[in-house]
């Protein structure tokens, strides 16, 4: 795991010594912000609950996970550095891991900057604290689904723009699925709209996000180590 931590260390700097980390935070936070308070009639519904900013989240991360994770690969390429990374004693799975964990760290920062949201929704009323609890568990098993699909395309190729757009087709795939009943249990939004989101933690919620992420994961590791690095 020494070899995890250390990459991971790297990407997390990495991130945050670039207005990446930033950039993405405060879009994050200012988008679904504005979209739940004005766009979504918070204040003219005269409810207070986060439903609407919580069905806002399969929307952002359909653009944001692949605006993280597409310069995982093409950076390290365009900068040359992958041959050395790739050459030096450390796994496939141990950098694929490393990178992952900083990606979906920074994911799960957004979303805990979030929280202030809770907040002052609570300080307008009476919202259900457990459906408000579930939901972001929800959120957090969710984004990392996303996030291990837009780390996947990363790995296909050697252009950022490619990874951006292979990630958001991927991402957009499963989420459209999730509409269509013979294939909506593969959707990435079913498990979390009906069951997560409306306050309910179901095992097969949970099971789906945690094996959609590994599958992707897997893949991610087999296509790293069936491309031409060195």
């Amino acid at each position: 795991m020494s070899n995890t931590s250390a990459i991971f260390k790297k990407e997390i700097r990495s991130y945050f010594n670039s207005p990446i980390a930033y950039f993405n935070i405060i879009a994050f936070l200012g988008v679904s912000t504005w979209l739940f308070f004005w766009l979504g009639g918070f204040f003219i519904g005269n409810q207070a609950h986060m439903r609407n900013f919580f069905d806002l989240m399969p929307w952002m991360f359909l653009f944001f996970a692949p605006a993280m994770t597409m310069r995982l690969w093409a950076e390290e390429k365009k900068m040359g550095t992958v041959e050395i990374l790739m050459t030096l004693p450390i796994k496939s799975y141990e950098v694929v891991l490393g990178k992952y964990l900083a990606s979906f760290a920074l994911l799960g920062a957004m979303i805990t900057l979030s929280l202030p949201i809770v907040g002052l929704v609570t300080y307008l009323g009476d919202p259900d604290g457990g459906q408000i609890f579930a939901s972001y568990i929800g959120v957090f098993l969710m984004g990392a689904a996303y996030i291990s699909i837009g780390f996947c395309a990363s790995t296909l190729t050697e252009n950022q723009i490619i990874a951006f757009i292979l990630g958001i087709v991927i991402c957009f795939a499963l989420f459209a699925i999730s509409f269509v009943p013979a294939l909506s249990y593969f959707g990435l939004v079913s498990h979390f709209g009906r069951g997560l989101a409306r306050g309910v933690i179901d095992s097969r919620d949970l099971i789906y996000y945690v094996s959609v992420t590994g599958f992707f994961l897997y893949l991610s590791v087999l296509f790293v180590e069936s491309r031409s690095w060195r």
